[in-house]
């Protein structure tokens, strides 16, 4: 997975890498165009029981639900609220 930035599929300001741990290092499993001294923190990410195509599954529909919102086709925070509150 390519990784994510700006107004991408997590948060604004945010990049998320993929990696493991290999002799106590953190390895990456792309190529990072990060400068020599960025500055970096590791979230572990446990209890993750998808699978590969349940992982990508999950990307594409983020992805549609940002290319909606960006579109302006998303609803508003009001809305979802008075959804939330009938369920």
């Amino acid at each position: 997975m390519a990784p994510q930035s700006g107004f991408g599929r997590y948060a604004v300001g945010m990049t998320i890498l993929r990696g493991r741990i290999e002799r106590g290092r953190v390895v990456v499993d792309e190529p990072v165009d990060l400068p020599d001294g960025t500055e970096v923190e590791i979230a572990v990410a446990e209890g993750n029981e998808m699978t590969a195509e349940e992982r990508a599954e999950l990307d594409a529909s983020i992805d549609r639900g940002m290319e909606q919102a960006e579109r302006g086709e998303g609803s508003s925070v009001d809305e979802v609220v008075r959804r939330l509150r009938t369920v």
